[in-house]
């Protein structure tokens, strides 16, 4: 990670279900849809963020919309070999009604039909709402960790209106921009997963398991039946103060390995789920048991556990953060995360959290930047001979700034100008010394300070450049 990029994690896990009376409300998280043809519904309007599929967080993808004329609910595959993919550079955005079947099946058939994006137009007058997958279903256990095309649902008004402009055989262009989805406001990204202990609680926990083991090593990159319930609690209470304790020792990442190994070794289904395998993998982490004890406390002592309410505390929505409702998922920067629980995915929502140029290492790897700074330098200013380039890449794209070189800032606009600086010194024996700053230009300023440098030599003088002439 660079000096700039931090990441502060948090690890919260789901307590308790117990109904509270609170002010709390559920957020529906949202990205923007830019209607650009036709020109007369030009026009930016919110879109709701699906909790499936992969959202391009930090990024924006333009395509075409296309609506069906058959099946226009989506909840039944489509006819021929991916009838709606694209035949030229801009995708297909699949437009499809709200209603009769799950909004991940229509996502999923879309998908199928060649569609990179889906639009749901909602059949009623609302606010916007969370799209969300099924929990526990047989129906959707084939497909929902299959999606990968990010979905949208859009207010019935615009749905409306793109059908009609389609109907009349003028072609409609939108475009799904989420780099403004995640708060970025510094180099700084708080996150915090929220999960739970129980292995038996359909494809979520499933989902939840395989991104942990998956998510774990670029995690610790950044930082550096027959069970009751309250089972379940003690362990994601256990969970909460395995990772408070290996903070305090400096090895917050240490909980993605407990939590892993936990659910390999101590299975519900081999009725293993107890204290005794539990503290088993304490100890081949080398994780000091005792201040783990005395972190939990006796969670069946007939008073407030302060982990506990704490836990519960920030389960309700405060301000702009609105309430845990959808689980397992991730906050990150007070912002929910929606979509897939996959490693690379959601490293991007991460990354996109990041001010731009503040981005650490890891989220300029390969598959993640978009090294825009490949074609045509970006746009920048750049020095060929000396193989000099104002363009950076980001994880959000590329920025145009003048670079630092061999200690030397070059000033200019980083589109059309860079220009190095450079500084003399010219030291007298026994006396002070002077220092100016050279704007190095052309071929002229080479001969300039070589005339300097010589001149001063006839004078006894000595004259030092603070770094080598290099534009």
């Amino acid at each position: 990670m660079n000096k700039e990029g931090r990441l502060m994690v948090v690890v919260l896990v789901v307590i308790a279900v117990a109904t509270r009376c609170t002010s709390g409300r559920f957020v529906v998280e949202k990205n923007s849809v830019t209607v650009l043809q036709p020109y007369s519904l030009k026009a930016k309007h919110d879109g709701s963020i699906a909790n499936f599929g992969v959202s391009e967080y930090g990024g924006s993808m333009v395509g075409s919309v296309v609506y069906p004329d058959h099946n226009i609910n989506a909840c039944k595959s489509f006819d021929g070999v991916k009838p709606f993919k694209s035949h030229t550079s801009r995708p297909s955005f699949l437009l499809v009604d709200r209603g009769e079947c799950y909004f991940a099946l229509k996502a999923w058939n879309a998908q199928q039909a060649g569609a990179a994006a889906v639009l749901v137009a909602d059949s009623i007058d609302e606010d916007l709402i969370t799209m969300d997958s099924p929990g526990e279903s047989s129906d959707a256990d084939g497909f929902i960790d299959k999606l990968e095309v990010p979905s949208v649902l859009i207010e019935k008004d615009l749905g409306d209106s793109l059908k009609d402009e389609l109907k009349k055989g003028n072609e409609v262009v939108v475009k799904l921009d989420w780099s403004e989805a995640m708060p970025n406001p510094d180099g700084r990204v708080e996150y915090e997963p929220w999960t739970n202990s129980n292995d038996e609680c359909g494809i979520r926990c499933k989902d939840q398991m395989d991104f942990i083991k998956d998510f774990k090593g670029h995690a610790q990159i950044l930082e550096k039946e027959g069970y009751e319930g309250k089972d379940v609690v003690f362990e994601n209470l256990r969970q909460l103060c395995v990772h408070n304790v290996a903070k305090s020792e400096n090895r917050s990442w240490v909980w993605w390995d407990y939590v892993t190994d936990f659910h390999i070794r101590c299975s519900m289904k081999e009725k293993k789920y107890t204290k005794t395998c539990a503290e088993d993998v304490l100890k081949s982490l080398n994780l000091p048991i005792d201040k783990i004890k005395k972190c939990t406390g006796n969670p069946e002592a007939d008073a407030d556990n302060k982990i506990l309410k704490n836990e519960q505390d920030k389960q309700i929505g405060k301000e702009s953060r609105g309430d845990i409702t959808i689980l397992p998922t991730l906050v990150i920067n007070d912002v929910q995360y929606r979509g897939k629980l996959e490693r690379s995915a959601v490293l991007k929502a991460v990354c996109s959290a990041f001010k731009e140029t503040t981005d650490p290492l890891i989220c300029l790897s390969g598959g993640i930047e978009t090294n825009e700074c490949l074609e045509n330098n970006g746009g920048c200013w750049q020095d060929t001979q000396a193989n000099i380039t104002a363009c950076k890449d980001t994880f959000r794209g590329k920025v145009c700034e003048c670079p630092l070189v061999a200690g030397v800032q070059y000033q200019g606009d980083g589109y059309t100008t860079c220009k190095g600086i450079r500084s003399f010194w010219l030291q007298l024996p026994g006396r002070l010394s002077w220092r100016w700053p050279q704007t190095l230009m052309n071929a002229r300023s080479t001969l300039l300070a070589s005339a300097l440098d010589a001149a001063a030599r006839i004078h006894g003088v000595v004259m030092i450049a603070s770094a080598e002439e290099i534009a």
